[in-house]
């Protein structure tokens, strides 16, 4: 029975030249729990140690409805601050747009303050993707781009993506953009496979986008199933799991990269040895019959 091939080594951000990791490492919960400079520091070093050199942050990660705006960025940025060289090791993410307590505001006054706010965060001086982390649709996309190309011309952004654009969203930005979108960030997992079935990733391939796939394990769902399809797709990932020596969480992640589309799951732990084990997913090998049975548990009717 033929195999898929295994992701590459590296992958192309969209169209870029700049070369990224196929999986990435999130920093949604880096503020949580009092972790410290030196506890950030060493879940840094575990996902550069173990090849993730994309990571993906927000200037909204922190924030607990009352405060902590920024302090997932402010965190990573002492980081960077107390070891300079980690910089050049890796190709950093970060998303604005999101502004508490008002939903979202893409105003080309406010993206302007909240990417200089973030490269203030981060103490650095370019990120090498900003993304507008969700739509706001009470401002004209031709002013959203203007902002955007802006940001890049002044050498603060390097590439430019989105997250959590719908499938019109997303090209009536891109057409009046200077700049090609490299990127864009749905929800994508075994459990919501909505991004399979409904263009969006098929619109990513035609536009040269690669997909970043936050939230790739369900909301942890995966880890614990309570539903029968919850449960019907674990099942059929620890089928290809336990064949292959891997956790259910490393499959998880594999059969979403297996997708021609390119996609780069993004890890969410903060825990050093489960950040680590994400790369094994680069080892893991699917057929199609076996890529479609866990399609098939999570569609819950067979394919036409």
């Amino acid at each position: 029975m033929s195999e898929l091939p295994l992701p590459p080594a590296t992958r192309r951000l969209g169209l870029s030249d700049i070369e990224v990791s196929p999986i990435a490492w999130g920093m949604w919960r880096l503020a949580e729990n009092g972790r410290t400079v030196a506890d950030a520091a060493k879940l840094v070093h575990a996902a550069l140690d173990a090849g993730i050199t994309f990571l993906d942050t927000a200037d909204i990660y922190g924030f607990d409805g009352t405060s902590g705006f920024g302090d997932a960025e402010a965190l990573l940025g002492e980081v960077l601050a107390a070891e300079p060289g980690l910089r050049d090791k890796m190709v950093l993410a970060t998303k604005g747009g999101i502004l508490p307590p008002l939903p979202y505001d893409q105003s080309p006054d406010y993206l302007k303050k909240a990417i200089d706010d973030s490269l203030r965060r981060l103490q650095v001086d370019s990120v090498d993707l900003w993304q507008i982390h969700r739509p706001d649709i009470l401002t004209h996309p031709q002013e959203v781009a203007r902002a955007l190309d802006d940001a890049v011309a002044s050498g603060k952004v390097r590439t430019l993506g989105v997250s959590n654009f719908t499938m019109f969203q997303l090209p009536a930005l891109a057409k009046f953009l200077d700049n090609k979108l490299v990127s864009t960030q749905p929800e994508i997992s075994p459990l919501r496979i909505d991004c399979f079935e409904n263009g969006q990733l098929d619109q990513a391939m035609a536009f040269g986008l690669t997909p970043l796939a936050w939230s790739p394990l369900g909301g942890g769902r995966l880890a614990a199933p309570e539903t029968a399809r919850d449960k019907a797709v674990a099942a059929a990932l620890d089928t290809v799991a336990e064949a292959q020596g891997v956790s259910r969480t490393v499959c998880a992640y594999s059969w979403l990269m297996a997708h021609p589309a390119g996609i780069i799951p993004i890890i969410g732990s903060q825990n050093e040895s489960r950040i680590a084990e994400g790369a094994e997913a680069l080892k893991v090998r699917w057929t199609r019959q076996d890529w479609y049975a866990v399609l098939v548990a999570a569609r819950g009717v067979p394919l036409p």
